[in-house]
């Protein structure tokens, strides 16, 4: 059964580069540009990894991020944490999310990174 992730960005160069780069990996892959609704949409998808930007659209990604983790159900999905800003690793901590990606990011890394998450 392939794996299923969300992404979080509002970038849609960078949507279609993460879905291509991870659906080449046999993954299936949902893009969402904004936050609205949220826990309503991961709770429909049930994606096993969440890829979730900071400067997202309308709540932004750490309280994104805090949401998803406070939901009972949905704290267990691991949330990559990806963005350009130089405190990245900060921000990530903040909003409790379990991994973090520095943008720009190398495609190999990308996909190790999520890699790493199914496999857990």
């Amino acid at each position: 059964m392939s794996k299923k992730i969300m992404i979080f960005d509002d970038d849609e160069d960078i949507q279609s580069i993460c879905t291509f780069v991870l659906e080449e990996e046999a993954w299936v892959v949902k893009t969402f540009s904004d936050c609205s609704d949220i826990i309503a949409r991961i709770h429909t998808y049930k994606p096993d990894v969440i890829l979730m930007d900071n400067w997202i659209p309308d709540e932004g990604g750490v309280i994104a991020t805090r949401q998803i983790k406070a939901d009972p159900i949905l704290k267990t999905i691991p949330v990559i944490y990806f963005s350009a800003n130089s405190d990245i690793e900060q921000l990530a901590a903040t909003a409790g999310a379990d991994l973090y990606l520095p943008k720009p990011f190398d495609i190999d890394v990308l996909k190790q990174t999520v890699a790493n998450c199914l496999s857990k």
